[in-house]
């Protein structure tokens, strides 16, 4: 209903849902032209994927942390970067903007080891 209402420009669903809730269910509903955080299976894929369209909306959080080191003229090319988690709200979309900077991307998790010898190679 919402996706079809020209009143309504744009959907965001606050993640993580409740436990009862299926959030995989939910994102799919999005339209990708209205998914105003980029969680839909459509920019998720336009995210990662290389040589396509660009996404339609990326997620906020993400794209300010890439935003404030390009403003702060900090090079990415070549660098090496480590991200703490890969949640599909911050982590995993961070480390594919920063792919997109040519940065050298570590993901590092909850099942990491040595997450501190990690980091310090960064």
């Amino acid at each position: 209903k919402l996706n079809a209402d020209p009143q309504i420009h744009g959907i965001l669903v606050q993640l993580p849902l409740p436990s009862h809730i299926d959030e995989s269910r939910i994102l799919e509903t999005i339209s990708p032209n209205k998914d105003a955080d980029g969680f839909c299976y459509e920019n998720v894929a336009r995210l990662v994927l290389r040589g396509g369209p660009r996404p339609l909306a990326t997620a906020c959080t993400p794209a300010g942390c890439v935003e404030l080191l390009q403003r702060y003229d900090i090079p990415l090319a070549g660098k090496r970067a480590v991200v703490l988690g890969r949640s599909n709200v911050v982590g995993a979309p961070v480390a594919a903007l920063l792919q997109q900077c040519d940065a050298t991307v570590t993901l590092c998790h909850s099942a990491s080891e040595n997450v501190p010898d990690i980091v310090r190679e960064a």
